[in-house]
């Protein structure tokens, strides 16, 4: 279970063991409709996947957006989670080694920058990864997401993201530190989150994410969930 999160970083954003204790409960309490999306994320990817396929996670952290996958879909699927942070890699194999088909899911260091699985899959999931990637690798990655899906298959991506115009990025930033405010953050908090992931968590709009995707070939691509400064999109391989 999840820790309280009180995380007071220092200096740039790192997924550290402190923030890996409470990375649950921040989520929940930084996500606006946090819970929808993780339902939503699911059974949206589910329809995708085929028998006999690997379900990949980017950045699968202690494994949340994989657990419903294997849990449904057990031994039919292998599953992957690509993570890069040590404390997390730890915490998702703790996680996955008392479910059932736990013997079916693999934990694997990686740097998404550099290297991906040389397997078929029919879902990859990036469930607010690539926003932490450095933007010149986004269109490398992407594609090799797309080289990996059999025909049919489908990329799961959520991100937090910029607003259209800086009128409507200011607004919903104000909501968005409104509802971190009602859900307990103090002031402090709040600012020393916000410095600490500047230059390493670098949204871009939305449109760029629909272009980026429709660029590596993904035949159809549309939102399926969106509040305020967070959205999700699924772009399927033909």
């Amino acid at each position: 279970m999840s820790e309280h999160d009180h995380v007071m970083p220092n200096g740039p954003w790192q997924f550290d063991r402190e923030v890996t204790a409470a990375f649950d409960n921040m989520l929940q309490r930084s996500i606006p409709q946090y819970n929808a999306m993780r339902m939503v994320t699911f059974e949206v990817g589910r329809r995708f996947v085929q028998p006999g396929t690997t379900i990949i996670d980017m950045g699968c952290s202690r494994g949340e957006a994989l657990l419903p996958f294997v849990s449904i879909f057990g031994a039919a699927n292998d599953y992957i989670g690509l993570e890069i942070s040590e404390p997390m890699i730890e915490a998702a194999r703790e996680k996955f080694a008392k479910h059932p088909h736990g013997d079916r899911v693999t934990i694997q260091p990686a740097d998404l920058r550099h290297e991906f699985p040389g397997v078929t899959s029919s879902v990859v999931l990036s469930v607010l990864t690539l926003q932490f990637t450095p933007i010149e690798y986004r269109q490398r990655i992407i594609r090799r997401v797309f080289n990996s899906l059999a025909p049919g298959g489908a990329f799961i991506l959520v991100e937090k993201v910029l607003g259209a115009t800086s009128e409507l990025d200011d607004a919903f930033v104000d909501l968005f530190l409104a509802i971190k405010k009602q859900n307990g953050y103090s002031e402090a908090e709040i600012d020393r989150k916000r410095l600490s992931l500047e230059g390493v968590l670098v949204p871009v709009t939305a449109r760029w994410n629909e272009d980026l995707l429709h660029e590596e070939g993904f035949r159809s691509v549309d939102c399926f969930w969106r509040h305020l400064n967070f959205a999700g999109w699924v772009a399927v391989k033909a």
